[in-house]
């Protein structure tokens, strides 16, 4: 048995595994998580619920009847593993997994910058 504890490789750009390891089964990186789908970049904004945080996303959407584009924002519930650490305020990156909770869809996958 090795001392250390395998990290899965997510292949996500930008994103390095976290230093510390982690028990969470919900980790993508320690766990059984499986990441699939969307893998979108956002704002923490807040983080008080155990283990889980809402991200607002920033995205443009472009109207057909004025034929320019709009700002719009959405906010996500993302699962927090015990391995990431986060703030609000931080830029995150969370990826698409299976439902983790009636509202939790995605997964915190590092924090960017």
């Amino acid at each position: 048995m090795p001392a250390f504890k395998l990290v899965k490789n997510l292949k996500v750009p930008g994103v390095e595994p976290p230093r510390e390891a982690c028990k969470d089964p919900n980790c993508p990186w320690h766990g059984t998580l499986k990441v699939r789908g969307l893998i979108l970049e956002g704002f923490v904004e807040k983080a008080k619920a155990r283990k889980m945080a809402v991200v607002r996303h920033d995205y443009l959407y472009y109207s057909e009847k004025y034929k320019r584009y709009e700002r719009r924002m959405s906010k996500i519930h993302a699962h927090i593993p015990e391995c990431i650490k986060v703030e609000p305020g931080q830029k995150v990156v969370i990826g698409e997994c299976r439902p983790i909770a009636k509202t939790v869809k995605f997964v915190v996958l590092g924090v960017k910058g």
